[in-house]
């Protein structure tokens, strides 16, 4: 008898499975409002959503119960919510895949790969990044150091002649970033504005629930066309550099999926963290003067602000290549895995009084760019803008103030990268422009 009913159990866990994948594949193909969505459980939604610049409260009261839960999905997805669980998900390549055909596989979307580092395993992840690793030493990074700096001073000056109040995401925030990955990739100066147009809208959930896959596909499909102009005249961007070096080894899909996972990680990311930076100095005037009088102060400042931001809020999904075992929770073979970086840098066995922004302690182990084989290989990169950027930003205008109650600033419902869709400010008289150390 117990063997029957075991037997039962099993055909009816593998047919809402399957029942559950076919649902979610529908869903991929048709799109719907996630925010909207009255079945969707709220606990589904916690890890996509914020309460201003701070994770809401259910992801605190799940991690109270324990670093690991199980979403109530109609298929097997855990969500990790503790600092030491998380790291020991995104550095266990052996147990858990990025690869984004398991996704597939599982029914979950119809999309294409997106390609790049991130949804792709060893040997093919430690290929990849070889070839990309060198090209982002500090030393390599150095080199565009004057011209973030000089990107960084002509936006100042074009937001400076705007009437108020600006909107420092439109004027500053979303520009820093693009216009330094455009250099870094080698993106033609005619094609910027069109290129930061496809890269907007590609991390926001708040409509159907493939929008930000269809953005991806058609960011990649951009890249091909690119990779093949540049095959026959190569420039002397990142995408030109490894056409020379490695162009016989790379096709030009590989080449279009590692320039749009770098889109992924040095764009809307470092956009958010200027704005949602911005928005954490203007409420805190100690921040604020520090930044702007303390030069050896800025790098602490940054990975303090990294961590209690943690603008990617979830990581890539991984599936269980076997049954492991997570902080005492059994993870069997296909299951889904998401660890929530929000909360596992807010973790109050890690960090104490983890919900305050506290330069002087020492943060730089936080998650913020994911961990082990897969964490962001653009994080110094993006680091260098911010150190740049807000030191520059509060210094050109000491006086700037929200132009809006704080309660009317309206940020992004849900998210997979966390941001303001606006920071309207009042500037206040300022300094004239700054020029660069000569």
């Amino acid at each position: 008898m117990r063997d029957v009913l075991q037997s039962a159990t099993d055909v009816r866990s593998k047919v809402t499975g399957w029942m559950g994948r076919r649902f979610l594949a529908h869903l991929s193909k048709t799109g719907f409002d996630l925010e909207s969505s009255w079945f969707v459980p709220s606990r589904v939604l916690a890890p996509l959503r914020r309460n201003g610049l701070d994770p809401v409260p259910e992801l605190a009261r799940m991690q109270a119960h324990g670093p690991v839960t199980r979403l109530p999905l109609p298929v097997t997805v855990w969500l990790v919510t503790g600092y030491e669980a998380s790291k020991s998900v995104l550095v266990d390549s052996e147990s858990f895949s990025n690869d984004f055909g398991h996704l597939k596989e599982l029914g979950l979307f119809a999309d294409e790969a997106p390609g790049g580092l991130g949804f792709s395993d060893p040997p093919e992840h430690t290929r990849l990044r070889k070839v990309l690793t060198p090209e982002f030493t500090m030393r390599r990074l150095s080199r565009l150091v004057p011209r973030i700096e000089a990107i960084v001073a002509d936006q100042l000056d074009l937001m400076s002649m705007k009437d108020a109040p600006v909107d420092l995401v439109e004027d500053f925030a979303m520009r820093v970033p693009a216009l330094t990955i455009c250099e870094l990739l080698g993106v033609p100066a005619s094609e910027r504005e069109e290129f930061q147009r496809r890269s907007v809208a590609r991390f926001d959930l708040g409509g159907a629930a493939t929008a930000s896959l269809s953005a991806v596909s058609e960011s990649v499909a951009y890249f091909r066309e690119l990779v093949r102009t540049l095959r026959t005249a190569p420039n002397d961007g990142l995408l030109g550099e490894l056409i020379r070096k490695h162009g016989d080894e790379l096709d030009d899909d590989e080449l279009a999926g590692l320039a749009d996972g770098l889109l992924t990680g040095g764009f809307e990311t470092t956009a958010s963290m200027i704005s949602l930076g911005t928005l954490a100095m203007l409420r805190s005037p100690d921040l604020f003067a520090r930044v702007r009088d303390d030069d050896e102060a800025i790098g602490g400042v940054v990975d303090e602000l990294l961590r209690h931001q943690s603008v990617v809020q979830v990581a890539f999904l991984r599936v269980a290549r076997k049954d492991v075992v997570v902080a005492g929770t059994k993870v069997r073979a296909g299951d889904i895995v998401a660890c929530s970086l929000s909360q596992a840098n807010r973790d109050p066995s890690v960090y104490s009084s983890p919900d305050e922004i506290r330069p002087e302690r020492a943060a730089g182990q936080h998650l913020a760019f994911g961990h082990g084989a897969h964490r962001c290989i653009g994080a110094e990169l993006a680091k260098t803008e911010l150190r740049i950027a807000y030191p520059a930003l509060v210094r050109r205008f000491p006086q700037m103030r929200l132009a809006v109650d704080p309660g009317a600033l309206s940020f992004r419902k849900l998210s997979i990268v966390y941001g303001l869709h606006s920071l309207p400010i009042h500037l206040g008289s300022h300094t004239s422009p700054i020029q660069p150390d000569l």
